[in-house]
């Protein structure tokens, strides 16, 4: 992904508001807020959905975003391809962007965290304290 690219991304996204682009293995997402809202593959856009959004665009005759896995499976995202016609219209866009924005926040995805935070430190195993018979202390005379 260009930085070309990355500004014709921010400038279709502009009527929904600021995005940044972060290149992905095989393409770039598009995320707004630390949220990722729409996956770029091969010029494609993909914009994020779930079961309250698939319809709409099941409705425009959209498919998801899949891709095969080493072992032969194939693997279907919560990306769908973003109708033709947004293309062309940035108003009609920025109202499918709020669309997968809501999407996000209700999947509860978040930003990257770096794994440093993620990993939790070592717990110390006590080792138990052997108990050792105590000899009676005698006074001297």
């Amino acid at each position: 992904m260009s930085g070309a690219d990355s500004e014709y991304l921010a400038e279709l996204f502009a009527g929904f508001g600021p995005v940044s682009v972060r290149r992905m293995f095989s393409g770039a997402g598009v995320f707004a807020d630390g949220l990722m809202i729409a996956l770029v593959v091969d010029g494609v856009i993909f914009l994020k959905a779930d079961e309250e959004t698939i319809p709409q665009f099941e409705g425009e005759g959209q498919s998801p975003f899949s891709y095969q896995r080493k072992g032969g499976r194939r693997t279907i995202m919560s990306y769908w391809r973003m109708p033709e016609r947004l293309y062309d219209d940035p108003d009609e866009l920025a109202v499918w962007a709020r669309r997968s924005m809501a999407v996000a926040q209700r999947s509860g995805a978040k930003a990257r965290r770096p794994k440093s935070i993620l990993k939790k430190p070592a717990l110390k195993k006590k080792s138990a304290a052997k108990k050792s018979a105590r000899k009676p202390t005698r006074k001297r005379r």
